[in-house]
């Protein structure tokens, strides 16, 4: 078993994923742990990247997801292709910064906190500004999570009030605490945890798959923590928010339509358990 399998899901982004592979096996340099690297291929290998892997990462798996079969069951195939005591959900578009022992550190902090469920690190972006990455499952933000993705908190206040206490915009990101959830562009999963929770639930083909399992997690007494001083670059492209206003999202958009069905199954099937674990 390896201590850490790193998943990459691919949907025609294989150079994203070169560079993100490039930063992790700089990281990795006399790291003292077994790290497998892994990529998923949603995309039937139609931009070559099988061959490519071969040939640049031979230590890198790939793995043939059969088609696009969305963001949850790509990680769970990533996953489930190399046994490891934690596993390690990573966006395309992530980079891990220079000299800072990143995957070794989340390995460390994993064994030393035994009873943690999942790790988020902090996510900045490219210029090291804070990005958003911990939430709450708050249900009147959740309720009106769906204007958030048309970008409406930036256009009326009391869309703003719920999507800032979604956010946690209220409390230190500097610290190190538990949340309800963390985004899944970067989670580290501990491997009890996948045999007492089970995996992404594949009925979310895009969004939510990470709330829903960070509540899954609290529902069985595994916390999720935010982890401050563990810092990832994310470019984090928000493709479903691209097209303004509900009705030509939902008609141009169909990462908008995909976000509204999986909100809509998220809150279906919480819709008698809406709790706040971290508070």
């Amino acid at each position: 078993m390896k201590d850490i399998n790193i998943v990459f899901v691919n949907f025609l982004c294989k150079d994203d994923i070169f560079q993100a592979i490039d930063s992790i096996r700089a990281d990795i340099i006399d790291c003292p742990y077994q790290v497998q690297i892994t990529v998923a291929d949603n995309s039937e290998n139609k931009d070559g990247i099988k061959k490519e892997i071969a040939e640049r990462y031979p230590e890198v798996k790939y793995v043939d997801s059969g088609g696009n079969v969305g963001f949850g069951r790509g990680n769970n195939n990533g996953f489930k292709a190399t046994p490891a005591r934690y596993y390690f959900a990573l966006n395309r578009d992530t980079v891990i910064p220079s000299g800072s022992k990143t995957i070794e550190r989340v390995v460390h902090f994993m064994d030393e906190h035994p009873k943690i469920g999942c790790i988020g690190p902090k996510l900045v972006n490219m210029d090291g500004s804070l990005q958003y990455a911990c939430y709450r499952f708050d249900l009147p933000s959740l309720l009106i999570k769906p204007l958030k993705q048309i970008n409406w908190d930036k256009k009326y206040r009391w869309v703003q009030k719920y999507t800032n206490r979604l956010l946690m915009k209220d409390f230190d990101h500097n610290s190190t605490r538990p949340v309800d959830w963390v985004l899944g562009a970067a989670m580290i999963v501990r491997h009890e945890v996948t045999e007492q929770v089970g995996w992404f639930d594949d009925r979310y083909f895009m969004y939510l798959e990470d709330c829903d399992w960070c509540h899954r997690m609290w529902e069985k007494g595994w916390p999720v923590y935010y982890v401050h001083d563990i810092v990832i670059q994310h470019r984090h492209a928000r493709d479903s928010a691209k097209v303004p206003g509900i009705f030509k999202a939902l008609f141009k958009n169909k990462l908008a339509r995909i976000h509204l069905q999986s909100w809509l199954k998220y809150m279906w099937k919480w819709r008698k358990n809406f709790k706040y674990y971290a508070a």
